[in-house]
């Protein structure tokens, strides 16, 4: 089975981060699945479409190094601002908007605190790309 296409409102989880949270997609390339926009690997801005994931747990968070230093060592988890480390890395690269590859299930956006942000829920159940 293709992977299923991401699109606006998808559920993403990070590897260091301790609740899910939605992707959001403009509609700047004008490809709708579902009523929902698609997103683009560069679809991956802090803040604009990736929020935050609650806490951070990662040592090489800068706040989460400080905080866990003034507890003595123990791991002192800090509130998290994704810090994505280059584009999507996506499934199915063939299917393309304004010569940016979709992105698709299974796709993953590494953290430059280490975590692996990872699409829990595509948000589309039918619509396919290749």
């Amino acid at each position: 089975m293709s992977p299923l296409p991401v699109v606006s409102g998808a559920l993403l989880q990070c590897s260091m981060g301790t609740v899910p949270t939605p992707l959001t997609v403009l509609p700047t390339a004008r490809v709708i699945v579902e009523s929902r926009p698609v997103a683009r690997v560069t679809d991956n801005v802090p803040g604009l479409n990736i929020t935050p994931f609650g806490l951070c747990r990662s040592p090489a968070n800068p706040a989460v190094a400080i905080a866990t230093a003034a507890a003595l060592g123990v791991l002192t988890p800090m509130p998290c601002w994704p810090v994505p480390a280059g584009p999507w890395i996506s499934p199915a690269t063939r299917s393309v908007a304004g010569g940016i590859p979709f992105l698709a299930s299974g796709g993953t956006c590494l953290c430059a605190y280490g975590g692996v942000i990872s699409i829990q829920m595509p948000g589309s159940l039918r619509s396919q790309v290749s």
